[in-house]
This record gives structure tokens, sequence and C-alpha cells, in this order.
């Protein structure tokens, strides 16, 4: 008895260290999982490559270049929309601050209430020597104080995801010799598992984002693209991703229209987003393999506060890649269908 209660102790020491290792190293060890779920999701392509006999070293280059060639082209693609954003900040707030300042003179008995609240839950903004109203914006010396960072990041990532991509084979043999229970056809089942979840959820995503920008462009709302894009980015994180979207609508909603039509923008994407979630990722992704929704949760609440937005991305791969392994050890028959997102 004495000696379980020491080894399940020391199990959960191991735990909390490796993840105080991960929180702490976080800028290593985020591109480097990231980078090898990637190699995971590019399996169909490793597989390609293996099909037509290339050489390793060159197939495991052509994968990381298409790779990075696609991440510039989404970078290029959006930037001018986020640099628009970031230009028209001053004038939402500007504009959000005058519908907040009307619902104030409207709702007059609790302005008494909010004054008081604030003089005493709030610093004053002068004697902090800050000017009210102000946004802080990111200067060239912050950008070059991080550039370094991100250029490190970015070298390590592009580097593990080419060694991964070149040793995928010998790291599948190492793990199933290394872990009696754990079996090569199940790292590979789990790859295509992961795989495959990941380019049906991305080809869903990019047409609803496309479908939220034209409705978006009908209903008369500025920036139809940005709206897309971001609901094709945020749909990645199940759950959270369409809350926050939910919520930049409806404050843009409230300074674009005014009365009942402000909540049009919202209306429109939580009748779509519903649509999509319950009915197309279903249909197109299966229910094969069965995750609790609460355990995505966790895991994307977690995740999220231990490497916030990258975190969130890598969440649920890395659920449908632990579990399917887990099953796998275990012996459980695994059919090839992936969680729907309902």
């Amino acid at each position: 008895m004495r000696s379980s209660i020491n080894s399940l102790c020391l199990v959960a020491i191991a735990v909390v260290l490796v993840f105080a290792t991960l929180y702490q190293a976080k800028a290593l060890f985020a591109p480097v999982l990231s980078a090898a779920l990637l190699g995971v999701v590019l399996t169909p392509l490793s597989e390609l490559w293996d099909k037509l006999r290339i050489p390793s070293a060159i197939a495991a280059f052509l994968s990381v270049s298409l790779a990075v060639a696609a991440i510039f082209v989404i970078f290029l693609l959006l930037e001018p929309y986020i640099s628009k954003v970031i230009s028209q900040a001053p004038v939402i707030q500007a504009e959000l601050r005058e519908t907040v300042d009307e619902v104030r003179r409207i709702l007059q008995g609790l302005e008494r209430i909010s004054d008081d609240m604030s003089a005493a839950i709030e610093p004053n903004p002068v004697e902090n020597g800050e000017d009210e109203g102000s946004v802080p914006l990111p200067s060239v010396a912050d950008a070059l104080f991080y550039a370094p960072q991100f250029l490190a990041q970015f070298l390590i990532f592009t580097g593990t995801l080419y060694f991964f991509l070149l040793a995928r084979n010998t790291v599948y043999e190492w793990l199933s010799h290394s872990i009696s229970a754990l079996g090569k056809r199940d790292l590979r089942r789990a790859a295509s598992q992961v795989s495959r979840y990941v380019l049906t959820i991305s080809a869903i995503n990019l047409c609803f984002g496309a479908l939220v920008t034209v409705a978006m462009q009908v209903i008369g709302m500025p920036s139809p693209i940005v709206w897309g894009m971001l609901a094709f980015l945020l749909n990645f994180i199940l759950y959270l991703g369409p809350i926050v979207l939910i919520a930049m609508l409806t404050v843009t909603g409230i300074v674009v229209f005014d009365g009942a039509a402000s909540f049009l923008p919202p209306a429109i994407y939580i009748a779509m987003n519903a649509t999509e979630a319950q009915f197309v990722t279903p249909t197109l992704v299966g229910r094969s393999l069965s995750v609790n929704p609460l355990l995505v949760f966790l895991s994307l609440v977690f995740w999220l506060w231990l490497w916030g937005p990258i975190g969130g991305i890598i969440a649920i791969p890395l659920l449908i890649w632990t579990l399917t392994v887990v099953q796998g050890m275990n012996g459980q028959a695994i059919s090839d269908g992936t969680p729907g997102k309902g």
C-alpha cells in the first residue's frame, strides 16, 4: 500500500515538473512540439514522396519548403488587413467611447454608482503619468527587440520539422522499441488520424471563412475579408475561438450600426457557426473516435494557459494523437474516423 502511494506521488511530482519545465521553457518547446505535430499532419505528403522513391533528405526539404511557403503566403495575405485594423484602432476606440457615453446618458441613474466604483477601484491615470484613452502601440525598438527571438524560434521550428520528417520512420521505430506496449502501427494510425482531422477541418474552415466574408459584405460590415480570415483562423480553436469572434463582432456592430441592427453581425455568425459545428463538420469528419467535450474544453484551456495561441492550435491535434496512441496501447479497436466539433 505504501509503495503504491509513493509511486503515485512520484508520478504526480514528475508530471508537475514536466509541465513546469514546458511553461518556463516555452520559447524552446513550443516551436519543437508545433513542428513535430506539423510533421505528423504532413504524413500524406511524406507517404507520397516515399511512393515516388524520392530520397528522404530531398523529400524532407521539399515538405519543409512547402510548409514554410504556405505560412509566408498566409502572412502576406493577412498583413495588409492587420495593418488596416491597427491603423483604424483609434477611430474604432473613439466611436466605441461615444457609444458608451450615450448608454451612460440613457442610464443616468447608474452613472453615479459607476463613477463611485471607478474612483474606488481604478487608479488615477494622471497620477500614473498616463493619458486618458491612450493606446500603447509597439515601437520600432520593441520590434527590433523581439525580432531575434522570433528568428530563433522560427529556426528551431524549421530545423525540428526538417529532421523529424527526415527521421520519421526511425523515430517511430525507436518509440515502439522503447515502449513495449506501443507498436509502430499504432503510431502510424495516430499520425493518420491527426493528419486526416487537421486537413479536413482546414478545408471546412476555409469554406466557412469564405461564407462569413460574403455574409459580412452583404450586411455592410467594414473589411469583410478580415472577418472571414478571423473566422477561418479562430475556428481552429474550438469553443473559445468562436466566442472571441462573437465578442468582436458585437463590439464592431455596436460601433457601425444603429439600433437592433447592431446585433445582426454576431447573430448571423452564431447561426452560421452553429450550422457548421452541428451538421457540416460531424458529417464530413465523423464521430467514430468519440472525444468527451469536457476533455476537449479542458485541453484547450490548459494549453492556452500554458502556451497562449500556439497552445490553442496544437491542443486538439495533440489530444487526438494521445487518445489514439493510448487506445492502441490498450488493444482497443480504433476505426479511421475522427471527432467532430459538435
